[in-house]
């Protein structure tokens, strides 16, 4: 039996699983998007985190998932990387959103949402993505996702539209500096890495008022400028895959309930689902 070697790699995190002999180990590393790594910088970061924990494994498959893969420039890059450090497996490389498809929907059609550190959405026929509502990124768009949410907390704090006890809350917690957190977003490393780290104070205030406002309306959002734009909205279920999606999936059962919109799964790791659909 082949051993192989899945990957679901969002901006944050990679989440790697090795399946061997019906058993499977996870492993886990930074995350490697293109858009702000260098091919050599995930070289070098996949040579010393990952290479290592495979104990001298030898992988007959890779199949990589993830983010900014749409690019065929991207992935191209991947490609060439993976083959580098394994010269002997089939490396297949493909986008986040058909891992999630692949993960929530096996060979079922529905459509197919993001929600993690950024977001994105398409319809999946059951065999391929055909329709595809990605985001505009954590400065135009991702609506929904954590770098959104944590917008929306940094924007309530500096325009002071938090009430006086969210507003002391956040003082606890975060930078109040407004010039160091405006570096930090315009000047910063890995700026939608910082945004999202503010979208933990929702999670912390579950039940405020406004707490519970932003959530709706984050999340609707997403609803209005994504999955709104696909006619199988209305026919297909809706999955969900991410950390924010996972967190707030009561706010969006509601949301689907309202909307008469057919629930389908909500799964925090893609990678549990991948590991059964590549596990058949």
């Amino acid at each position: 039996m082949s051993v192989k070697l899945i990957a679901d790699n969002g901006s944050t995190k990679c989440s790697w699983l090795v399946l061997e002999n019906g058993q499977s180990r996870k492993i886990e590393t930074d995350g490697l998007s293109p858009y702000f790594l260098s091919g050599a910088e995930i070289s070098n970061t996949l040579s010393k985190k990952l290479i290592p924990k495979l104990n001298n494994t030898n992988i007959d498959e890779v199949h990589f998932y993830g983010t900014g893969l749409a690019d065929s420039t991207f992935r191209k890059m991947m490609s060439k990387i993976l083959k580098d450090l394994f010269p002997a497996a089939a490396c297949s490389v493909n986008t986040d959103l058909m891992g999630a498809a692949h993960a929530t929907c096996g060979d079922n059609k529905g459509i197919v949402s993001i929600l993690g550190t950024g977001s994105g959405c398409a319809y999946y026929s059951g065999k391929t993505i055909k329709k595809v509502q990605n985001g505009l990124g954590f400065i135009l768009g991702d609506e929904g996702s954590g770098a959104y949410l944590g917008r929306k907390v940094i924007q309530y704090y500096l325009y002071n539209t938090f009430d006086d006890d969210l507003m002391h809350r956040y003082k606890l917690k975060y930078e109040t500096d407004r010039d160091a957190i405006i570096q930090a977003v315009y000047r910063g490393e890995r700026p939608n890495r910082y945004l999202a780290g503010f979208s933990r104070f929702l999670s912390e205030n579950r039940g405020h008022y406004m707490i519970e406002n932003i959530l709706e309306d984050c999340l609707n959002d997403f609803i209005n400028q994504h999955i709104y734009k696909f006619t199988e909205a209305w026919t297909s279920p809706l999955h969900f895959v991410g950390s924010v999606a996972y967190a707030y999936r009561d706010v969006l059962k509601e949301l689907c309930n309202n909307y008469e919109l057919e629930l389908g799964s909500i799964m925090k790791h893609p990678i549990d689902g991948l590991a059964k659909y590549h596990g058949q």
